[in-house]
């Protein structure tokens, strides 16, 4: 699992719709520090004794976190920076730093049974080693926040704009859409279009700038599962 965010209760709810439960989860890996994606880690950790994976920068921050000071000792695992760590058997894990502005935050490429996934979420730009990475990924989930008109035109304050538009907040569509123009290849199968914003964008103009570039590569509809993803719902489950 990605990320501890969600409650306990309602990540069981949605295993449990699709055939699975709690137990399933064999680790949590940790994108960064900021509240939405860590304020239920202390509960998994406490019921599930889950063993959980970042960066050593990481878990120095989450020993001391309110939410999450008592549950890391017996829970807390290091990954190692530039290389292939295995979490699970059959299963490795390699994280890269991205720009966002937490104390640190980290993408992860996932490699199982001949595939490899990666998740880039919550950064400014893209840098070339997750670049690189999603080079070889069959599988890219990547933010695609806002739509540059709708921040910049709307009612958000203006130093807000400015932490979200300049470089250490989060990829517009278009940024999104010049990433995806540049990590494309052959094997990638399926894309998916992450934290989309609910004020400064909709899933329709994610699509359309995501889908024009495909279509600027010469990619023909169809020939890679293109999708959003939708905010406070799951997908169906997705067989990668």
């Amino acid at each position: 699992m990605i990320d501890a965010g969600s409650s306990l209760r309602n990540v069981s709810r949605c295993l449990y719709s699709v055939g699975l439960s709690p137990q399933d989860i064999s680790a949590v890996v940790i994108t960064h520090d900021h509240f939405d994606h860590i304020r239920s880690l202390g509960t998994y950790c406490k019921k599930l004794h889950i063993p959980v994976y970042t960066t050593a920068t990481l878990h120095g921050v989450l020993s001391r976190h309110s939410f999450t000071e008592n549950m890391m000792p017996q829970c807390r695992r290091l990954l190692s920076g530039g290389e292939w760590n295995t979490i699970h058997e059959g299963v490795e894990i390699r994280y890269f730093l991205v720009p966002h502005d937490a104390t640190e935050t980290v993408g992860y490429a996932i490699r199982a049974e001949g595939r490899m996934f990666v998740l880039m979420t919550d950064l400014g730009s893209v840098p070339e080693e997750a670049m690189a990475l999603a080079k070889e990924a069959d599988t890219v989930v990547v933010e695609s926040n806002f739509d540059v008109d709708m921040l910049l035109g709307g009612s958000y304050p203006h130093e807000l704009k400015m932490r979200i538009f300049k470089g250490f907040g989060h990829l517009s569509n278009d940024a999104c859409a010049d990433a995806i123009r540049e990590f494309w290849h052959p094997g990638l199968k399926n894309l998916f279009l992450c934290h989309l914003s609910g004020n400064n964008n909709t899933p329709e103009l994610a699509l359309k700038s995501a889908g024009e570039a495909l279509k600027g590569l010469g990619i023909k509809k169809g020939t890679i599962n293109l999708r959003v993803l939708p905010r406070g719902q799951m997908t169906p489950l997705l067989n990668l």
